[in-house]
């Protein structure tokens, strides 16, 4: 939960804002939360120079940050996130009259690719062992609960599949299972599981999961196991597992329960800790589905005491 603060006047925010650096900031972060670092490579200009002005928007409550991991992510704050005002206006006029925004909105996704090679590299250093690695929060126990709530046959989408073991267990019910990951190797590991074991109606296709290789209603159930907390936008994920469910099709997450194990950053590339019921319950239900359901259906008696967090929910029939 952010703070709420005492709204700062109109004329220190025009103060501030009077500095098209300092626009420039906002634009940025209207699209996007972003560290310190990240602004430098996008803006050409030095820490201290970012700092000063972030300070500087901090304390006219137009930018807020919070912590991940060895950094803070900055995002716009009250005064400029309200909507509907004079700041909205003026940030749109400034997109226009700042020639510097639109390189510096294509500087801003070549560094949100980089996060997203980041987790890749992690994932592609360990295709082939993760079944012998540890992984928090996959449980068979967790994986359990979940099949009781499938309804075969089905086309199924596995997104965030990784080495595919779970697409191929659920390929022996389904009609067809569609695994999507980001990793390269991730994906030519599990074909060459499912060549192995003869297994012919898991289809592996290399993508993001925000912006799923797969057409529109084409499945009958979407499956997040243990990969939504990897996502840059977890909201954006389920809206596109929306758009690719069929009328009447079922979502099911299994997810971490959130937590404070900050490691976790580092030793399995997590983008978020996990997530409250609270959170799932409102990223689906933003993206258009009903009957949800969720519940922790898992506890680990090692320290940090992962929990498994299942959410279930449907998309409207036409």
């Amino acid at each position: 939960m952010y703070q709420i603060h005492a709204m700062p006047s109109i004329v220190k925010i025009l103060r501030v804002v009077a500095d098209p650096n300092r626009l420039r900031i906002l634009l940025l972060l209207k699209g996007e939360e972003l560290s310190v670092a990240e602004l430098q490579e996008i803006l050409g200009m030095g820490q201290s120079t970012i700092s000063t002005h972030l300070s500087l928007l901090k304390q006219a409550g137009l930018v807020e940050d919070r912590r991940t991991g060895k950094s803070n992510l900055y995002h716009l704050g009250p005064a400029a996130s309200g909507g509907g005002g004079v700041l909205d206006q003026l940030l749109a006029e400034a997109k226009k009259d700042i020639h510097e925004s639109a390189p510096d909105r294509a500087a801003m996704r070549r560094v949100l690719r980089k996060r997203q090679d980041k987790m890749r590299s992690f994932f592609d250093s360990v295709a082939g062992r993760l079944g012998k690695d540890y992984v928090p929060g996959k449980s068979w126990k967790g994986m359990a609960e979940a099949l009781l709530r499938l309804m075969p046959p089905m086309t199924i989408a596995d997104l965030g599949t990784g080495e595919g073991a779970f697409a191929l267990l659920l390929a022996q019910r389904a009609k067809k299972v569609i695994a999507v990951d980001t990793s390269a190797k991730m994906i030519e590991v599990g074909r060459d599981q499912a060549l192995r074991h003869g297994v012919q109606n898991v289809e592996f296709r290399l993508g993001d999961m925000e912006e799923i290789p797969i057409a529109d209603a084409e499945v009958d159930l979407v499956f997040f196991s243990q990969s939504l907390h990897h996502a840059l936008h977890p909201e954006r994920a389920i809206e596109d597992a929306f758009r690719i469910l069929a009328p009447g099709g079922r979502i099911v997450l299994l997810d971490l329960a959130k937590h404070r194990f900050e490691e976790a950053r580092e030793l399995y590339a997590d983008e978020w800790l996990g997530f409250s019921e609270a959170e799932l319950e409102s990223m689906l239900e933003k993206a258009g589905f009903t009957d949800v359901q969720t519940s922790v259906v898992h506890k680990e008696p090692e320290t940090p005491q992962f929990q498994t967090l299942l959410a279930v929910a449907h998309k409207p029939g036409q």
